[in-house]
């Protein structure tokens, strides 16, 4: 059984002492190809990095998530661009909008937002991108740049409504699953919400070290999720839609190698 990835932050301080063997246990999991997400140039250059070490084995994106698009200024897109330039670079993100924290003033994430679906288009990049508590304004920005998104984009970490996720669907993105969806608290809405995905519109990720799915056993002592446990999330995604999970493990591979280009 083969997966891929969609969302590592492996640049996290968390595994700082053990970043190697977290992709080594993934690779024999069976999940062989993962996309480091990048949130602000230096996570982004930091994820570029790492991709390099491990060619056909780890790619990563680049972007400035919503909490740090306070921190942009006049040459940020040029060194996005520079990045995204990086043959290891599939995406552009972690970056959208999210109304929720409010770490960066909402008309400045607006403005982040907009710069940088109008680069994705200059640069036929698919996008990897962040909604939460912002889903209206969300869809109006983005549908503005939609006719010229040849590469589509992947609503990152979806945890959203039936309604939320029609709109997504209708607009033609793809929704990445994490491990909420084995959190029996907050994410039991989600188990019924994954049969409305089409399978060639499915994709999977962990967003480690964050989400470890609540389910899991044994449980990490230390709390940490890592990637080694997206075969876990596949499980009950599988469950969730009565298919075999090599089944959902083919087609959801297929989908991500087809959308970020993964050799």
């Amino acid at each position: 059984m083969e997966l891929v990835e969609i969302g590592v932050n492996l640049g996290h301080r968390q595994f700082n002492h053990d970043r190697d063997a977290v992709v080594q246990r993934a690779v024999a999991a069976g999940v062989t190809r993962l996309v480091i997400t990048g949130t602000n140039l230096h996570s982004s250059r930091e994820a570029l990095t790492l991709a390099r070490r491990r060619p056909g084995v780890l790619w990563c994106t680049a972007g400035v998530h919503p909490h740090n698009a306070k921190e942009c200024g006049p040459d940020t897109l040029d060194q996005l661009c520079d990045l995204l330039a990086q043959p290891e670079v599939v995406g552009v993100g972690e970056f959208g909008l999210d109304f929720n924290r409010d770490f960066s003033p909402r008309d400045v994430q607006e403005r982040w937002f907009d710069a940088q679906c109008e680069l994705a288009c200059e640069l036929n990049k698919p996008l990897f991108l962040h909604d939460r508590d912002s889903h209206v304004r969300f869809l109006d920005i983005l549908k503005r740049h939609w006719p010229r998104l040849k590469r589509g984009g992947v609503v990152h970490c979806f945890t959203g409504t039936a309604e939320e996720l029609g709109a997504y669907l209708d607009l033609g993105l793809h929704i990445g699953i994490t491990g909420w969806i084995c959190d029996e608290r907050r994410g039991q809405h989600l188990r019924a919400l994954v049969r409305e995905i089409p399978l060639d519109r499915l994709m999977l990720e962990t967003d480690a070290p964050f989400l470890l799915p609540r389910d899991l056993r044994p449980a990490p002592t230390e709390r940490r999720n890592e990637p080694a446990f997206l075969p876990h999330i596949a499980r009950t995604v599988a469950s969730c839609l009565g298919i075999a999970v090599e089944d959902l493990a083919e087609a959801t591979t297929a989908t991500t190698r087809a959308f970020f280009g993964l050799a």
